[in-house]
């Protein structure tokens, strides 16, 4: 009788394996640069982290934290304490005026904002049906929607129209039919408001007609909007940018069934704390969904260190409103030096940001400039190796979903000798690559964003 093989891994083990073991990211995160400790290290300037008050934000928790015997304890459950649900609710009714005032009742508390996507994924997607998604998009909501429960990544290009403008919203709408055609049924539209990698943020009149849209075929409308807080003055480009209105500050009636409407924010970029891990489902009309992830929530359970850290600093109004301008005036200021840098060296941006960490840049346009012998098709693969070879890490625009070759989102929410390290990299990167190098195959892979 013959051996059984050795099943080490199931199908959907192996290919995670296989992926992690190609993303370089995973070695960089460890290896970071530092002038003093580890000056051979990476300049990260792909991950979305807000480094301008982390100083500040570690001087309130030391001083504000006092850990209690319920620390220890599963607390009040799984999906947050009932504190943490009542300070986020009352915060963000301050923050964000919606229309219809946040209850406790109304959140669910995760560890993090992609379990948060990923539980509505679960909840209100079958296997198999399609999730509308704007390109180019974040990349990590290509796994959060695919990866374990099966839902269908439902890409919607643009070519020459503004993503975030109302001639998009009819892209939106031929992708849905294209996709019914072809046998796949749209659960949901997902957006990031404001949007990552562009740094913008949605008009009013677009996301009334997107939750239009949505009502017309019956399908959810999910706003992601873990950096509604981080908006900030454009003090550069001529575009004027649009002003954040959350999708809660909508009055949705006759717009859309408001059961259909789902909110995601967190603490990660706000307030510059992605290792807390915490972030909220916020659905104001389902209650059905929020039976769903009592069930599910004991997989994304917030420590209930990072509960009572946060509780403390949202409930101190005056500590918060002070943090938050502090860090909108410092973000407004990195701005001004990305976007200098990049006029500098003739790389191509695009105008108009006001809000997250991102600078939308074409270093595709900038290494054609400089390298105009190159004959290799792959541009973006070769100017990621070249990157990594100088040990800067920056997201490319290939794992954004970017309709353009090219295209990479860079972050400069980091303190300036960091930030300047890196640019100083990209730019040398590209500089020094040689004739005979730049025209080989190259055998690196892309590395994944965060």
């Amino acid at each position: 009788m013959g051996s059984m093989p050795t099943r080490n891994l199931s199908t959907r083990g192996l290919a995670a394996s296989e992926s992690g073991r190609a993303a370089p990211v995973w070695n960089i995160m460890p290896d970071v640069w530092d002038p003093v400790s580890n000056p051979e290290g990476y300049v990260n300037l792909g991950a979305a982290e807000n480094a301008l008050m982390h100083d500040t934000l570690i001087e309130n928790m030391r001083k504000s934290f006092s850990p209690t015997v319920k620390t220890l304890t599963y607390g009040d459950g799984m999906t947050g304490t009932e504190r943490i649900k009542s300070s986020m609710a009352q915060f963000l009714n301050r923050h964000l005026k919606p229309f219809r005032s946040l209850e406790p009742s109304h959140l669910k508390i995760t560890n993090g904002c992609s379990s948060a996507v990923e539980h509505l994924m679960f909840a209100l997607a079958n296997p198999g049906e399609g999730i509308l998604l704007g390109q180019p998009f974040y990349g990590t909501f290509a796994p959060d929607i695919e990866l374990r429960f099966g839902a269908k990544l439902l890409p919607v290009p643009f070519r020459d129209v503004d993503p975030l403008g109302l001639d998009a919203v009819a892209a939106y709408e031929k992708v849905l039919q294209e996709s019914s055609e072809n046998g796949v049924n749209t659960a949901a539209l997902l957006i990031s408001h404001p949007h990552n990698p562009l740094g913008r943020c949605y008009p009013k009149k677009v996301l009334v007609e997107l939750m239009q849209l949505c009502e017309k075929y019956k399908i959810h409308f999910i706003s992601d909007e873990i950096y509604a807080l981080s908006t900030w003055e454009n003090t550069v480009d001529e575009v004027e940018p649009v002003p954040f209105e959350s999708v809660l500050s909508i009055d949705t009636k006759d717009l859309i069934d408001p059961s259909r409407v789902h909110i995601i924010w967190g603490i990660s970029k706000d307030f510059g704390a992605n290792g807390l891990r915490l972030g909220a489902l916020i659905s104001q009309s389902n209650p059905a969904l929020h039976d769903a992830m009592l069930t599910v929530g004991l997989y994304s359970t917030p420590s209930l260190v990072s509960d009572q850290l946060t509780t403390a600093f949202l409930e101190d109004q005056q500590w918060s409103d002070s943090y938050i301008a502090e860090n909108r005036r410092r973000m407004s200021e990195q701005y001004v030096v990305v976007t200098a840098w990049a006029k500098k060296y003739g790389i191509p941006y695009t105008p108009g940001a006001n809000a997250a960490f991102f600078l939308w840049l074409d270093l595709g346009a900038y290494f054609r400039a400089l390298h105009p012998q190159f004959c290799h098709m792959d541009i973006q693969s070769v100017i990621t190796k070249a990157l990594l070879d100088r040990k800067v890490y920056v997201a490319s625009g290939k794992d954004y979903g970017s309709e353009k070759v090219g295209w990479y989102r860079i972050v400069f929410t980091y303190k300036l000798p960091y930030l300047t390290k890196g640019l100083d990299r990209i730019v040398s990167g590209l500089q020094n690559l040689s004739t005979t190098r730049i025209n080989k195959q190259p055998t690196s892979r892309e590395t994944p964003p965060l």
